[in-house]
């Protein structure tokens, strides 16, 4: 193992979100910026949106109502 090749690990980096929040973690770098943490993720605040472009949930139950109505019970082959 080749020695001093490492960065340093430093315990107490700040990790700093754009909604506010502050962390303590530890990395080799000294500072770190994120854009989105816990805090303010959609999936952990509970406001997740769902977005539906072009109407492709609703073709696709249309389409699954019109294939039930099309769709004719199998007769028994017995």
């Amino acid at each position: 193992m080749k020695k001093d090749i490492h960065p340093k690990y430093q315990t107490n980096t700040k990790a700093s979100c754009v909604c506010g929040a502050v962390y303590d973690v530890g990395s080799t770098k000294e500072e770190i910026r994120v854009e989105i943490c816990a805090d303010c993720h959609p999936f952990y605040t509970g406001n997740e949106k769902v977005l539906d472009t072009a109407g492709r949930v609703d073709k696709f139950k249309k389409k699954m109502e019109a294939a039930a109505k099309v769709a004719k019970p199998k007769k028994d082959s017995k």
